[in-house]
């Protein structure tokens, strides 16, 4: 069920919240071979149930009441480990909530657990993560994208339906499209990054996944808001992302709408299959009133490069607080601070992690930081001004979510350049700070989800959930989940209309 149909379910007295949670605890009990949570909070849960239930029964309820939830476990949650998967916060409990906890948290939503990611959300994949790979509902076989990838497969599994995730290169529209989901992404900004652990602080965005589009507006309502202790964050009025939505559904309901496509979204190296079904979809939106309009985005084929040296850049000062002295992992052996230095960071990070951190380290050194770093940041700016022009002749830009659908697990994790393609249409969206969300459109001839991207301009959020919503009242994509008895095997046999 959706998150509105379990919302309208708990205010009729047809369920609590105390058995919406034990179900999800089952589930989630039952499901252990996807790896999509790393902690399971059943006591806290069951506590917070009851008190919404009691909330229910005064009237005293927001829209969220009693609906559960997960975290991505880069949230600080208090009282609870918070790992950032890795082996350097094995053990860290955080002290404080994070504001997109606390917020949730308020709007009366029950925390169920945290969920499993790439360690320290660097990764496409969520192989990365000290705890293991997290595998694809969809087949146990794949990976479900990331670095968010334990987020998007608990609501694919139909875990719990809805969770959070952040996106800094496409790490929730990715893992989004892989597992046949909804995943948006809000411009920067909106939702504050306090107590969200940082990978690359111009980038990190927190953001929500659920299975419609209507849900991404809920969570995301009560996500946002201003936050004086994150200096990112922007003070604006508190917006309903719904407000579109409510509008009667009429024959044309996007008449007037324009649709950008890019032409460097349609170019070479994109797999047969998520063609097809992206320009199925586009063709349903002209159905819908839309018209298309061709766009360049010249300096989007940079976007890639900048990225991986701005991201990296980011990551070895952000990572830099992890030494052993303060909190997280410590070396048990070492003859001197130099050596527990190394050692802490040799044994408490993976090999990605590192592989980051080292690049980061390199272009921000002395003679490289003009070469790389500096032209990275002009190019970046250069990539907005491609996207302003764009807007001046559409409304949205649509395009795939990913270049392929979900990949063997092992397939890239030696080819680290072929794992970055992977976000080769999302990372701009992060570079920009524009909103952009990915909504499922089709599937391959092997069942695995393709994701369509939509990306709005600047606080566009409202008409970006409006077309997505406007196509799955059309569609039938976001409706199709893996079948339960496969338990993630089989490449979703048995699928539920």
């Amino acid at each position: 069920m959706t998150i509105g149909e379990l919302a309208r379910a708990l205010r009729a007295r047809e369920t609590s919240s105390v058995e919406l949670v034990q179900e999800t605890l089952a589930r989630i009990a039952a499901s252990q071979a996807i790896n999509a949570f790393i902690t399971v909070d059943a006591d806290g849960a069951l506590a917070q149930a009851r008190a919404a239930d009691s909330a229910l029964a005064r009237g005293d309820a927001e829209p969220l009441t009693g609906i559960p939830i997960a975290h991505k476990d880069v949230f600080m949650t208090a009282g609870l480990r918070t790992t950032c998967a890795s082996r350097m916060l094995e053990h860290f409990v955080a002290p404080y909530d994070a504001h997109v906890v606390a917020k949730l948290r308020e709007a009366g939503t029950v925390l169920v657990g945290k969920t499993n990611m790439d360690e320290f959300a660097m990764g496409s994949s969520s192989e990365t993560s000290y705890f293991g790979p997290v595998r694809n509902p969809w087949s146990a076989q794949c990976v479900p994208g990331g670095s968010s990838g334990g987020s998007a497969a608990a609501v694919a599994a139909g875990l719990v339906p809805a969770t959070t995730g952040t996106d800094t290169g496409g790490s929730i529209r990715q893992p989004a499209a892989l597992t046949g989901i909804c995943g948006i992404k809000p411009t920067y900004g909106v939702c504050s990054r306090y107590g969200l652990i940082a990978f690359a602080s111009s980038l990190d965005t927190p953001g929500a996944f659920a299975r419609t589009a209507e849900d991404c507006a809920l969570l995301l309502a009560a996500m946002a808001g201003h936050d004086a202790r994150d200096a990112t964050s922007l003070d604006r009025p508190a917006e309903d992302y719904r407000r579109l939505l409510a509008a009667a559904s009429a024959t044309r309901p996007l008449e007037g709408l324009r649709i950008g496509l890019p032409r460097e979204y349609f170019a070479s190296g994109i797999e047969r299959e998520v063609i097809a079904a992206v320009e199925a979809a586009i063709a349903e939106l002209r159905a819908l009133g839309a018209t298309a309009v061709d766009v360049d985005l010249p300096m989007v084929k940079h976007a890639v490069p900048v990225y991986y040296v701005i991201a990296p850049a980011e990551a070895s000062s952000n990572l830099s607080r992890f030494d052993g002295v303060r909190y997280g992992h410590r070396a048990a052996q070492y003859r001197d601070l130099t050596e527990m230095y190394c050692r802490t960071r040799a044994e408490g990070f993976g090999a990605e992690v590192k592989r980051r951190i080292l690049v980061g380290t390199y272009v921000l050194s002395h003679g490289y930081y003009d070469a790389y770093y500096l032209q990275a940041q002009k190019v970046r700016r250069l990539i907005a001004q491609d996207f302003a022009r764009a807007f001046e002749r559409c409304d949205i830009v649509v395009g795939p979510t990913a270049p392929t659908c979900a990949f063997a697990i092992g397939a890239k994790t030696n080819d680290p350049v072929q794992m970055y393609l992977n976000d080769i249409f999302t990372i701009a969206a992060n570079l920009t700070g524009m909103p952009a969300m990915s909504i499922p459109c089709g599937f391959t001839p092997d069942r695995l989800p393709i994701g369509l991207q939509i990306q709005g301009n600047y606080f566009d959020e409202a008409r970006m959930l409006n077309v997505a919503h406007r196509y799955q009242q059309v569609t039938g994509w976001h409706l199709q989940s893996p079948s339960p008895a496969s338990g993630g095997e089989g490449r979703g046999e048995g699928l539920s209309p």
